[in-house]
């Protein structure tokens, strides 16, 4: 599914006014009836209900002067409190001002924070609060008296509805600007917002419902858009079945350089989600004191005992052996559990600089890049980067909280500026092609907050990877498989004490499902709030 920044769709809506001839007015009614409706269905209020409804000076304010009109009319009690001085109302928004002032329904002027505190018994006497202070266009903090309002409205423990956006949320970035209403129903008008999409904005939205405003399917087709949100049906045909005829050596075969001492299970739990992914065979490299620990642990991938350090992880000895490993392979996962050591890390830059494999770097790989991320050019178009937010940051060579702050930003940068693939982790993981797609994943829960989740998903991704898909397709469906696994698992066990080895368990099944267009949880992300026929 499209999903826009919001200088996308202001550029839509300014071409379908001006271009296309269709009236901003008509737009407006169009959003705000569709709001209207789904308001109704979704809270089912009594007649006589009392309404609150906070309308600033913008359009946003504007769809509130219709929605007001539609809910009287549909029984409800609305009362409006315009937070501007009329006379600073122009445009559409004032036509609909002027029509509503005209059907005498309660709408008072409240421009400053004095005005607000003689009219803040309204939160008292109202059932239901809908925002239509700020719309999509902010772009920097909100302070003073609309701050003051938003801290009340977040307080005033009443059913609150937003208006294409919970006003103080950042459009794009899904950052508080401040301070931001925390919404139970956020009806958006054309398209979701990116910001709506990601965390802390996706936690503000409550329920997110899409309305189609009247725009031309044309306009929006002149400009396709970068960013999207990964649903089930883009999968389906790459996790249709194969043919029957079909052996092992038809599904690629991974290698697999991974672990270091006290770190087996990375090397396990990566190889075992390869080969759940459908590689047709893995072969592990693993420095040599720890072979015949992996050999017990995984009877299904083969092992090759390496060159080591003496603290048992891989040394750089081990690169010509590791080179003619690369031979007969169609990919290659290196990082999860190898460690830091300083050999190590020499090895992970010169495989990466000159691996002639699609491959997928995690973990300890990422780490050693840090350092130098150069190596990566030599690879360009065929690396994969799975970091969380901290690897990121030391990757990008930034703080943190910077990650956090612009995560689309911070992944569609280091893509573009390395040419690789990167997976940025986290709550509403996202994917950023090198050639600037950014998809958004939807899928998972805090059960993937446990040791080992992070390796399943690199072997995921790896064996999917070397079963020839390209890159943007293997780590979109492996994100989207591995979120799916603890969804389902969650169903039943909660989302603590979920094992990364019981993600790998289930992933055939789901894989299965999503091939027969089967939704194998009890309902799908979001089921029935972009779908709804308003």
């Amino acid at each position: 599914m499209r999903l826009v920044k919001a200088s996308e769709m202001q550029e839509m809506d300014r071409f379908t006014i001006e271009e296309t001839g269709i009236p901003g007015v008509v737009l407006m009614e169009n959003a705000a009836r569709g709001a209207s409706r789904v308001f109704l269905a979704h809270f089912a209020p009594p007649l006589n209900s009392r309404v609150l409804i906070l309308c600033g000076r913008g359009n946003n304010g504007g769809d509130g002067y219709v929605m007001a009109r539609v809910l009287s009319e549909a029984g409800l009690k609305v009362t409006v409190l315009v937070l501007a001085e009329f006379s600073h109302v122009s445009g559409d928004a004032l036509v609909n001002l002027k029509i509503l002032r005209q059907m005498g329904l309660e709408i008072l002027e409240v421009p400053s924070e004095g005005q607000w505190k003689k009219q803040r018994r309204h939160f008292n006497d109202c059932d239901f609060i809908i925002d239509g202070l700020l719309g999509t266009g902010l772009n920097s903090p909100v302070r003073g008296f609309y701050a003051r309002v938003i801290k009340d409205v977040n307080s005033a423990n009443k059913p609150v509805t937003a208006i294409d956006i919970p006003s103080g949320l950042n459009a794009d970035t899904g950052q508080v600007m401040g301070v931001a209403v925390q919404a139970g129903l956020t009806i958006t008008f054309g398209f979701p917002k990116v910001g709506q999409l990601v965390f802390p904005g996706a936690g503000l939205v409550g329920r997110l419902v899409r309305i189609d405003i009247g725009i031309p399917g044309a306009v929006a087709e002149r400009n396709p858009g970068r960013y999207r949100l990964i649903e089930a049906r883009d999968l389906c045909d790459l996790f249709a079945s194969d043919k029957p005829d079909i052996h092992k050596g038809d599904r690629g075969h991974l290698l697999v350089l991974a672990g270091s001492t006290g770190k087996t299970g990375a090397a396990t739990l990566t190889s075992l989600g390869a080969l759940r992914a459908g590689a047709g065979l893995v072969t592990l490299g693993i420095p040599e004191r720890l072979n015949p620990i992996l050999e017990n642990k995984l009877t299904e991938a083969m092992t090759c005992p390496l060159p080591e350090t003496a603290e048992a992880s891989l040394s750089l000895e081990a690169e010509k052996a590791i080179f003619k490993l690369m031979e007969g392979k169609t990919a290659l996962a290196i990082g999860p559990g190898l460690s830091t050591h300083n050999e190590t890390r020499s090895l992970v830059r010169r495989i990466v600089a000159r691996c002639p494999l699609p491959m997928v770097i995690d973990a300890d790989g990422l780490n050693a890049l840090s350092s130098d991320p150069k190596a990566l050019t030599t690879c360009r178009g065929r690396a994969i980067l799975t970091p969380h937010p901290g690897e990121m940051a030391r990757l990008a060579g930034i703080t943190n909280s910077r990650v956090q702050a612009d995560r689309i930003g911070t992944a569609e940068a280091f893509a573009q500026k390395h040419g690789c693939c990167l997976v940025l982790k986290g709550a509403r993981t996202v994917i950023a092609e090198p050639e600037g797609q950014i998809h958004v994943n939807p899928t998972g829960n805090p059960a993937l907050s446990s040791g080992g989740s992070g390796d399943v998903l690199t072997g995921l991704i790896a064996g999917f990877l070397a079963r020839g898909w390209r890159p943007a397709e293997a780590a979109t469906a492996g994100v989207y498989l591995h979120g799916l696994a603890a969804d389902f698992l969650s169903e039943e066990m909660g989302q603590v004490g979920v094992l990364a080895g019981e993600l790998i368990d289930v992933i055939p099944e789901l894989a299965s499902s999503l091939a027969r267009a089967e939704w194998p949880l009890q309902k799908p992300p979001m089921e029935n709030d972009f779908y709804q026929p308003f």
